[in-house]
């Protein structure tokens, strides 16, 4: 297949997810109910945003005409994809990108997000057969060329031990920031809100951190994110802010809560499932210095930085950790 018809392919995709098929419905029923995280608000979430950034042929023929040598590939790399379940269909970009760049993907799977990417596969292949070698699913990954493993800073060590002879690209956990000057509209907050909330802040791209100037009023954002009180309606969710509340009411912290989330003060950039730090800055410049050279940050959300709401919405150029991942399988 040559690169305007893999183009062509995944962008046959699209209509296939747009239109909401009754088979595509019960796959995205089937996946919420194996995996509680998953629930249905979120699963539609991740897939209108492949949808609208990813799957735009405008788009993806400007991010095809970044890559020269993307249109010189010869003999096909096999490249194993570790991929993460951490939100639903959060391995898609990786997938994407070895598919464009003319590559075999040998998928492992995380037991959490099984359903859906083998369903968009089987899909693909069903719209055209031709498409049936350039993707593989395995359990153990073996006889590949490359790999793109993405993982805890526990698993990355032994991404690194095993896959070190190898070309590869290795992620560790991030998470992101958001750097508030209390100038915030009512409407930005509520943006906020989502990028802290959306898939209940388990993506690299939540805000887990709030940096905000002394004095600050967190009562306006306390209440945008009132938005999210019904994911107390999930056991998992609701577990982890009864036990993190319990936690900080017998260790004498302060805290303050909306009844569905907690915030603490914290120099940690990461925060657990209902909790979100935050910490307070005097001179932004040397705030901004610092979070540019943290490795653990994905990315700043903020006036000038990430548009409020926009955290979880990436597009086809903005590369998990900063790697671009394209360039990396064009120059192999």
């Amino acid at each position: 297949m040559d690169l305007h018809h893999r183009i062509e392919l995944i962008y046959a995709l699209k209509n296939y997810l747009k239109h909401d098929e009754s088979h595509w419905k019960s796959q995205k029923n089937r996946a919420s109910l194996i995996n509680a995280w998953f629930i249905p608000e979120f699963i539609e979430q991740s897939v209108n945003n492949i949808c609208e950034n990813f799957l735009v042929k405008e788009k993806l023929n400007d991010w095809v005409n970044h890559y020269p040598g993307i249109k010189n590939a010869t003999k096909p790399k096999r490249v194993g994809i570790v991929m993460a379940g951490n939100i639903p269909l959060v391995g898609f970009h990786d997938m994407l990108s070895v598919f464009i760049s003319g590559n075999i993907s040998v998928i492992k799977l995380s037991s959490k997000d099984e359903l859906l990417m083998k369903h968009l596969v089987s899909k693909l292949i069903e719209l055209d057969p031709a498409a049936a070698p350039y993707f593989e699913f395995q359990d153990i990954l073996k006889d590949c060329d490359v790999f793109i493993a993405t993982g805890s800073n526990n698993s990355s060590r032994y991404f690194e031990y095993y896959f070190a002879k190898y070309p590869h690209i290795i992620r560790k956990n991030r998470t992101s920031v958001a750097i508030l000057t209390g100038e915030e509209t009512t409407e930005e907050l509520d943006l906020l809100a989502d990028d802290i909330q959306m898939y209940f802040g388990l993506g690299c791209r939540n805000v887990t951190k709030l940096f905000v100037p002394e004095g600050y009023d967190f009562i306006p954002v306390m209440t945008a994110l009132k938005k999210y009180g019904y994911l107390m309606d999930y056991h998992k969710y609701r577990n982890n802010f009864d036990y993190h509340l319990a936690l900080l009411i017998m260790n004498s912290k302060y805290y303050m809560n909306n009844d569905s989330i907690i915030l603490t003060e914290n120099a940690s950039v990461f925060s657990p499932v209902s909790q979100v730090h935050y910490s307070f800055y005097e001179h932004k410049q040397n705030l901004i210095a610092s979070l540019t050279k943290n490795e653990d940050i994905q990315c700043i959300v903020g006036r000038g930085f990430v548009p409020f709401g926009e955290a979880q919405k990436p597009t086809l150029f903005q590369y998990a950790d900063g790697v671009d991942t394209l360039s990396f399988l064009t120059e192999l």
